[in-house]
């Protein structure tokens, strides 16, 4: 039978990719074709979205792009007629149009992406769906399992890198009537959307991952922790728990052993902090989400002061691919100290956004260029910014540094949970900067001194400089309060917040310079410090820019050059947008 696959994460629904199936639905039943019809999650294209992928006799057929008045022709040409409309289709047996978006990746994590749907149990049961875990509490002993998880290599993708088996080892170790498992699907920082995409596409594999290390430390209960902001993945998390439930894979006794183990959901409200495992431990147990000083660590005093092992989305869906396929097999890709794979949400001023799942050890300039497929509209790679408000700056220069934990620390960056954001020569670094620390400021759970004052004053700071009033001595004040909120701060969040001032400053200090003693922003950004003028031998009097200024700072009788008069004009670009003779200058 034909089966018509509509990619409905997050992404193709908001590419009018339900509008598709809806429509698809409607046809396929009016015409009564013997079509199968279903969902599936992000298949990683995001640009590309709607996406709808034909399948039949082995054979697939992806269409790019898809929009309800595309329906009825792919319909009536392919799947009537065995006639693929051959321009709408990005990829097949005999096209291949997007292989450099993919031919590059290693699929570990995002395995059953788009391939399977992730409301249906039986499609994930298909891809030796829960054998890891059967095979686990029959054939294995806890220790036996963590013993895998440590040779594989596997470090936590939540952002901090600590070995998940040595986490797993400690949580194992510790002496506690019980124990809890949690997995970390708060994810936010501002263009990472991993977590959320695998929770859409594939939840099982989080679920299965969660099983295998609740059974390696003696667990019985476990708690998702997912921000309320991600309503499908929720709904998603729900329904693959459920159908664990009625398949006997969750509650007592599973696979006729000892091991039981109980499910819960806790929806976060959105606080950032509460990324932080402690801060996400007080949440779950209904109190304020502010961290703790560490040690205790949660693996000896944790969820209501029981042992407790923490993981995020990534770092449980790996777990049992490393379980059916070895330790070796996982360990063989990526470099010395950062094995496997790693998820990226490719996003900013990059041709091909969506998700990319590479080896550890892959160039930025492959991501971006092999992937990503380069810069938009042609311009000027200028750097990336990894890691989130928590990370930082990574100049072109450096595109060939290799995606590693430990070389990504080295640059004053952090790999983060996998946020990879594109900065051409239109982005000012130092508004960069601000951006994120507006945001870290605000997320701020005001415990500590250093974080809740400290940000405050850098962002002060970075406000003056952007708005032409900075001044000599303002970029080592930045440098000195950054290190110190580094230094004293009391969790992550904090010791981590400079990160996007101090490493733009580190590979961008011109910039801040010539804001502060030229007060002039060289990406041409900043509102505050540019200058709009027309150009007399470009301008025809056609009049547009008048109309189109808010505050008419611009004058010019018909057919004759404009003027702007500065005092009057609130830079807000709408003249410059609006010419089509490039008459308006922006300086």
């Amino acid at each position: 039978m034909m089966k018509i696959k509509v990619g409905l994460g997050t992404c193709g629904i908001s590419a009018g990719g339900e509008l598709v199936y809806n429509k698809l639905e409607s046809v396929i039943k009016e015409r009564n074709l013997n079509v199968e019809l279903c969902e599936t999650g992000c298949m990683g294209m995001c640009y590309e979205e709607a996406l709808v992928e034909i399948e039949e006799n082995g054979e697939s057929f992806l269409y790019a792009k898809v929009t309800e008045d595309k329906v009825e022709r792919i319909v009536e040409d392919h799947v009537v007629n065995r006639n693929p409309v051959e321009e709408w289709i990005i990829r097949s047996s005999e096209i291949s149009k997007e292989d450099s978006f993919l031919k590059n990746q290693n699929r570990i994590v995002l395995r059953n992406c788009g391939v399977i749907n992730p409301s249906v149990i039986d499609e994930y049961i298909a891809k030796k769906g829960y054998e890891a875990i059967k095979d686990a509490v029959k054939n294995k002993t806890p220790q036996e399992v963590i013993n895998i998880i440590k040779e594989s290599g596997l470090r936590g993708r939540g952002g901090g890198g600590f070995s998940t088996g040595m986490k797993w080892q400690f949580a194992h170790d510790a002496v506690g009537d019980k124990k809890y498992i949690i997995c970390n699907a708060d994810e936010g920082d501002p263009g990472a959307f991993m977590d959320r995409s695998i929770l859409e596409g594939d939840p099982h594999s989080v679920l299965e991952g969660m099983l295998i290390a609740a059974y390696s430390i003696g667990a019985d209960e476990a708690y998702f922790y997912v921000r309320a902001e991600y309503p499908l993945a929720i709904k998603r998390l729900k329904n693959a728990i459920s159908q664990a439930e009625a398949k006997g894979f969750l509650g007592n006794n599973i696979f006729g052993s000892d091991f039981s183990i109980k499910i819960n959901i806790k929806e976060g409200a959105g606080a950032f902090v509460c990324g932080e495992e402690t801060a996400l431990i007080a949440s779950i147990e209904g109190k304020r989400g502010v961290p703790k000083l560490r040690p205790p660590f949660p693996a000896i005093k944790g969820l209501w002061n029981k042992p407790t092992n923490i993981n995020n989305v990534e770092s449980f869906a790996n777990v049992p691919w490393i379980m059916l396929n070895g330790a070796s097999a996982y360990n063989s890709l990526g470099t010395e100290k950062s094995k496997g794979t790693k998820v990226f949400a490719l996003a900013g001023k990059i041709r091909r956004s969506g998700l990319a799942e590479v080896p550890m050890g892959t160039t930025i300039n492959e991501i971006i260029y092999e992937i990503g497929g380069g810069i938009k509209e042609g311009r000027e790679f200028k750097a990336v910014q990894m890691g989130g408000p928590s990370g930082g700056c990574i100049p072109a220069s450096m595109g060939e540094l290799k995606i590693d934990y430990d070389e990504i620390n080295k640059t004053g960056a952090i790999m983060g949970s996998g946020g990879l954001i594109v900065l051409d020569e239109t982005t000012c670094m130092v508004d960069l900067a601000k951006f994120f620390l507006t945001f870290t400021q605000n997320e701020s759970c005001g415990k500590c001194t250093f974080c809740r004052i400290g940000t405050k004053r850098m962002l002060e700071i970075l406000e003056r400089i952007t708005d032409g009033e900075g001044k000599q001595g303002d970029i080592e004040l930045l440098e000195d309060l950054g290190g110190k909120i580094k230094a004293a701060s009391l969790c992550g969040l904090g010791q981590t917040a400079p990160n996007p001032v101090l490493t733009t400053i580190k590979y961008f200090r011109e910039e801040y310079e010539a804001h502060i003693n030229d007060k002039k922003c060289p990406a041409h950004s900043c509102p505050s410090l540019l200058v709009y003028s027309i150009l007399d031998d470009n301008c025809k009097g056609c009049g547009l820019c008048i109309k189109e200024c808010p505050v008419g700072a611009i004058t010019g009788d018909k057919k004759m050059p404009h003027n702007i008069d500065q005092i009057t004009c609130i830079k807000c670009g709408k003249c410059f947008d609006i010419c089509r003779l490039n008459a308006v200058e922006k300086i």
